[in-house]
């Protein structure tokens, strides 16, 4: 019989308001810094156990500088079931609603906020009737291992034996480190160097179409670290493949074609009069905008469905034992306080008035329609069977290896299909199947974490129904400003051009949104301008995206959206701001664009796909090599030395491979704090970007008043040097602090 920490006769302080308060903020302070780091790198990292490191630290320092009480241990575990909504609630937004750029549909407000907050409520009540079937059944079976390790963190600090230092020293470093390599430009936050030139006799020498690259930045080493060296590693043999592999021999068979191969289209530079849709005059990132990130979405959309099948038996058993376990829940009324969940009848009526609210959102796709009656049906459906694998899984596997990608390709899948056989192939049944995979992919995120704070409040001996209270609070708090973060950073990182476009005079439709132009423009030109969505071929010669259009019709400006980044230079010569990396909205969206438009470059990603296969057929996982070849060297680079650095402190310190999982280490601890600051300060910089007026923000750009504008774009071998040593500066100090052996071990939670 399990004996929690906290008998459950026992009386203590647990949902209170500064627990709930703290718990909030910090889901939003970690909530949109995943956000971030998702839109970077495509993944997030579990934030449990570091906000359930803050709590007891900066509970405890109000104590002795205010002379408050001190938090007791359920009062902590509400902060960290609070605060850990934002996380999982950041993965889907960030996945999914950057898609809708990719579509031609506006990322309006009210689509973002409303799939945010109520799939995350969503994923949170079909999540309560699965507990006794998974959290107290399943016990000794199931370890959810984010979840264990937060209730060791939890007990440690309950008896002195918890700090937050190396968490705050890692924030502080990697804040001013992220702060003067991208704000001031002091040196290189991303070098790059050619493998491929030629010489003035005209001799070729090295690799065309490589180069060396990487983004040095502190959060990537922390990401590296915390997923370990079996993943990085992974990772960055897909980027090998498809950057010193495929991408050379795309360059060197098309190095004497005279036409562009689609999708490449021609693309006259004004200036130099050189065509850059022809293969010859690509560079790297040319690349790979044409040609190899299909490559990698099919790769990564095979692996994410191969990843569920090799699942089926745990998800098969999931659905049976959620189902029998079901009627055993008791309507969450028990004598016992460790036994006490929200009523079933309060679950199930919530569920249904979350899929009722989203059907009456308009600008969801849903509605009355046909479209809308089987979105809300699948929504329900593909929702209760995905946040019961996920919860499942999630304790098979931890948070972190939890395929939620693949249960969202496969709920886009299965909703395209379903719209095909009922005749459904429109623009309508596009946004439509694109929200029905939004809401059960938040959910479905949401669900799993869920699971993995009662399972915390299981071995500390929580309230599960404060503990449901808690993070349903913390869910609405998280999406809302999470919802505010996606929009704000689409809007500071967009940038607007006059070139690759001809000045064609279109059709814009009466209530076509207004707004005016941004950078480098903004304050250049003030009129208003109608925004308008190009599908390809509805104009001859003018490529597809957003366009702002003036009072006559007339193309004035392309926006280059982060999420589709065409151009690495500005109109006026400075480096465009940062792109979203992130794979899975270009997936989605050429998931949608094939079934339903029937325009899909089916050859790019067939290959993509059979390399997927090639490497399952190795006896190799094949979702982290995808990753790989979608991210490419530039963010794999910096990971995988994070992830080489964890293997060698592991073994100088005796550290096994499953017993890493779940340790809370000071090297750990200090990777939370690199991923907290470089992603708090990269959201800062963007914000600044759009806030600040441009002359303003130039003034932070030391390294071009002092070193030049070479230097600040880190074309110059000294930034590049400069940037590799301030990096090894990291990387030296997290191998230091994560080869320490700690004098005393934290004492794991009883299992018995």
């Amino acid at each position: 019989m399990h004996q929690p920490y906290v008998p459950d006769d026992t009386n203590m302080r647990e949902f209170t308001w500064p627990a709930v308060l703290l718990g909030t903020f910090l889901g939003i302070l970690f909530g949109a810094s995943s956000l971030y780091l998702l839109l970077k790198v495509g993944m997030t990292v579990s934030a449990s156990v570091p906000i359930a490191v803050l709590s007891i630290t900066l509970f405890r320092a109000f104590s002795r500088s205010f002379g408050f009480r001190r938090a007791t241990i359920l009062e902590n575990n509400i902060v960290q079931t609070t605060g850990s909504a934002g996380e999982s609630i950041a993965f889907g937004v960030g996945v999914t609603m950057p898609a809708l750029l990719l579509l031609g549909f506006e990322m309006h407000w009210i689509r973002v906020l409303t799939v945010a907050v109520l799939g995350g409520l969503l994923g949170i009540l079909m999540m309560i009737p699965l507990r006794r079937a998974f959290i107290v059944k399943q016990h000794g079976k199931l370890k959810y291992p984010e979840g264990t390790a937060a209730a060791e963190v939890l007990v440690a600090g309950e008896k002195g034996g918890a700090s937050a230092r190396m968490v705050f020293i890692g924030f502080g470093i990697a804040f001013v480190h992220k702060f003067l390599a991208k704000a001031a430009k002091l040196w290189a936050d991303e070098p790059e160097q050619d493998l491929y030139a030629v010489t003035a006799s005209g001799q070729k020498i090295g690799l065309k179409g490589a180069a060396i690259s990487g983004d040095l930045s502190p959060e990537m080493l922390g990401v590296g670290y915390l997923i370990g060296p079996r993943i990085a590693c992974l990772m960055m043999a897909g980027a090998v493949l498809s950057f010193f592999v495929i991408g050379p021999l795309i360059a060197t068979f098309g190095e004497g074609l005279n036409q562009p191969v689609p999708p490449a289209y021609s693309e006259v530079d004004t200036e130099t009069q050189v065509d850059k849709g022809l293969i010859r005059n690509m560079g790297p990132s040319d690349l790979y905008r044409n040609y190899l990130r299909y490559i990698g979405a099919g790769a990564v959309a095979a692996g994410g469905i191969i990843s569920m099948f090799r699942a089926l038996p745990l998800i098969a058993s999931s659905i049976i034992a959620g189902l029998r376990d079901l009627r055993d829940s008791g309507g969450g009324r028990s004598a016992r306080r460790t036994e006490r969940d929200l009523p079933m009848a309060v679950v199930v009526a919530g569920s249904l008035a979350l899929v009722i609210a989203l059907a009456a959102v308009p600008q969801l796709g849903l509605g009355l329609s046909l479209e809308g009656v089987l979105g809300a049906v699948m929504i329900l459906l593909f929702g209760f069977l995905f946040v019961t694998v996920s919860s499942r899984l999630t304790g098979e596997v931890g948070s972190s290896s939890n395929p939620i990608s693949g249960m969202t390709i496969a709920t886009l899948l299965l909703t395209c299909l379903v719209f095909v056989l009922v005749g459904k192939r429109d623009v309508p049944a596009m946004l439509t199947s694109l929200s029905v995979a939004a809401v059960v992919c938040i959910a479905s995120s949401n669900g799993g974490t869920t699971a993995q704070d009662l399972k915390t409040g299981y071995l500390i001996g929580a309230t599960p129904k404060y503990q449901q209270y808690a993070i349903l609070i913390g869910a609405i708090s998280s999406a809302v400003v999470i919802g505010g973060t996606m929009l704000a950073l689409n809007a500071a990182y967009t940038h607007y051009t006059k070139q690759g476009f001809p000045k064609t005079t279109v059709r814009v439709p009466a209530g076509a949104a207004r707004q005016k132009v941004g950078q480098p423009y903004d304050g250049q030109d003030d009129r208003d301008y109608r925004v308008l969505a190009l599908r390809a071929g509805e104009y001859e010669g003018v490529p597809e995206g957003w366009y702002l259009v003036d009072e006559e019709g007339r193309l004035t400006y392309k926006m280059d959206v982060p999420i589709k980044r065409e151009r690495k230079i500005m109109d006026n010569g400075a480096e465009a701001p940062d792109r979203f990396k992130a794979p899975q909205p270009q997936l989605f969206a050429l998931i949608i664009e094939g079934i339903l438009g029937g325009k899909l470059e089916w050859g790019l990603v067939v290959i993509g796909v059979l390399v997927a296969v090639a490497m399952e057929l190795l006896g190799t996982a094949s979702l982290p090599v995808a990753v790989g070849m979608y991210l490419g060297l530039s963010t794999a680079t910096p990971i995988f030395l994070g992830g080489l650095l964890r293997w060698l402190t592991d073994r100088w310190r005796g550290v096994s491979p499953s017993e890493a999982e779940t340790e809370t280490s000071p090297g750990v601890l200090l990777s939370s704090g690199y991923i907290a600051g470089g992603t708090l300060c990269g959201l800062l910089i963007g914000f600044l970007l759009m806030l600040l007026p441009a002359k303003l923000f130039a003034a932070l750009n030391w390294g071009s008043q002092y070193f030049g504008e070479a230097y600040a774009k880190g074309e110059s071998p000294s930034a590049k040097i400069l940037s590799l040593g301030m990096f090894l500066v990291l990387a030296v100090l997290l191998l230091g602090i994560g080869s320490r052996k700690t004098t005393q071990q934290t004492e794991t939670v009883s299992h018995s």
